[in-house]
């Protein structure tokens, strides 16, 4: 039997140097943001649809130079380019070539490459600030209804109720026929942009009011609202201060989700004629204009294409936000 080793004496002891030799390297703590983009960078179809919408969103906001380099200006007439016999545009692929890179409208021979870059603007836009509108209310309403329950939250709830149910494409339609050409002090397509933002933003809340509710219910149950009672906080400081910052993962997540939508509404009343005012582009006015000749595919197809381009890149992107935030979603 072997006998056991010698520990006694100075082999025994705890030698300073190899205790102390991790102590000046610092513990770092991963936030919720942070954990949340470790997740999201394994996701390749979010990242994906993230870089499509911030081509997009590039694309909308350099619009004039980008027009001025690779096209001609979105109302400029090229009836050079148009068969007078037939009023098509010449040549093949609707007149495409190194100069008119997506072709010409029959007709009048406008550059339907630039008009759908100078149309990406008001189309996002529209969904951005409609969005914004909605989540400022939906937040507001939401969080007041989840929070102090009761007949508070059963009005509220019963408001979300009645929006829901509220026929918005029929009151848009009805409203942009008595629109004047002034008001607000704005004016033209001015006026029918914020008109547009007003209807589709103010009645698009209640989908992300519920949202918040549900989460706030949740959340003012939790230790450190608890906590923030005992110590005798307002309602005001854990509305702003507790519950608040615990809901912006899922705000941002749904607010990317609700931005396609809301710019598939704005498609759909220009298509219908009571988006933007023509000649000025926009995405719905020319598939519109597109559906008189469905003998030419490349009409319908590039503005088509960038609509569904754009509402598939946002949702891949606000798809992978929210699994990035909440893996267990699913």
């Amino acid at each position: 039997m072997t006998a056991p080793l010698d520990a006694s004496g100075s082999a025994a002891e705890a030698q300073p140097e190899s205790v102390l030799a991790g102590a000046g390297k610092a513990i770092q703590g991963r936030s919720l943001t942070r954990i949340a983009w470790m997740r999201l960078r394994r996701d390749k179809i979010a990242l994906t649809g993230g870089i499509v919408v911030m081509l997009l969103i590039l694309v909308a906001i350099f619009a004039s130079p980008i027009i001025a380099v690779f096209g001609h200006p979105p109302l400029e007439f090229h009836q050079e380019q148009i068969d007078q016999s037939t009023l098509l545009p010449k040549g093949t692929f609707g007149g495409m070539s190194g100069e008119y890179l997506l072709g010409v409208e029959p007709i009048n021979g406008r550059d339907i490459f630039s008009r759908i870059v100078a149309g990406a603007w008001i189309s996002l836009l529209i969904g951005f600030l409609a969005t914004m509108l909605s989540v400022l209310i939906g937040t507001t309403l939401g969080v007041i209804a989840g929070y102090f329950g009761g007949w508070v939250d059963l009005v509220i709830g019963r408001l979300m109720d009645v929006f829901l149910a509220f026929p918005l494409l029929v009151f848009a339609i009805a409203l942009a026929g008595v629109v004047p050409d002034k008001g607000f002090g704005l004016e033209g397509n001015g006026l029918r942009i914020a008109m547009m933002i007003f209807i589709i933003g103010f009645f698009s809340w209640p989908s992300i009011g519920r949202i918040v509710r549900g989460q706030t219910l949740s959340l003012r149950e939790r230790e450190f609202v608890d906590a923030s009672r005992s110590l005798g906080a307002r309602n005001g400081y854990i509305l702003f201060r507790e519950i608040l910052p615990n809901l912006m993962a899922p705000i941002l997540v749904y607010a990317t989700l609700l931005i396609p939508t809301n710019i598939l509404f704005e498609a759909a009343l220009s298509f219908l004629g009571v988006g933007v005012n023509p000649p000025t582009p926009t995405w719905g006015g020319m598939l519109s204009e597109a559906v008189r000749f469905y003998t030419l595919p490349h009409f319908v197809l590039f503005p088509g294409l960038a609509i569904f381009v754009t509402v598939l890149a946002f949702n891949l992107f606000g798809d992978g936000l929210r699994d990035a935030f909440d893996p267990r979603a699913h």
